[in-house]
């Protein structure tokens, strides 16, 4: 039989980062504490957003909505890079990105956290901005899942391709 594997990718459902933003900027559309603040957010090209309001409070409060919304939508906030708030004219403005990939850097220290406290018949492969991970026994597989989803990282991963 051959071995079971899976991958560890870090990737956003880019439909479920749309809705949320969608619901994100209805949301400040209608609320009373955004009418006439020039509060809004959008997307500033494929994984970039940008939210606009005229005082710091307001952007963080946005900000503070939109992450609301992608925690109600499954998207970790490890996904989500913001900038710290920056005066623009008369307007305040924060630029976000969501990460997409992990970085060699970040996979390093991933394969070396399996090989280190995980099951001794499971292999790492580094492949682009993924991780293959493989082993005779299912189970092993099953204990390095929960190893790197108990794992304290600066990112977001998601696990794919189980067989």
């Amino acid at each position: 039989m051959a071995d079971s594997s899976f991958d560890i990718v870090s990737k956003i459902d880019r439909q479920e980062a749309d809705n949320a933003l969608n619901q994100a900027a209805r949301e400040i559309a209608t609320r009373y504490d955004f009418k006439n603040t020039g509060a809004g957010i959008e997307w500033k090209g494929e994984f970039g957003i940008e939210i606009t309001a005229n005082a710091e409070e307001r952007a963080l409060a946005v900000l503070d909505v939109f992450q609301e919304k992608l925690v109600k939508r499954g998207i970790s906030l490890k996904a989500l890079e913001t900038g710290e708030p920056r005066q623009s004219g008369k307007d305040v403005k924060i630029d976000g990105s969501f990460g997409q990939g992990i970085s060699t850097e970040q996979a390093k220290k991933l394969s070396k956290l399996i090989r280190d406290e995980g099951p001794k018949g499971v292999k790492v492969q580094i492949q682009g901005d993924e991780l293959r991970v493989s082993g005779k026994k299912r189970d092993d597989l099953q204990a390095v899942i929960a190893l790197v989803k108990g794992a304290d990282l600066d990112f977001a991963v998601q696990f794919t391709n189980y067989r």
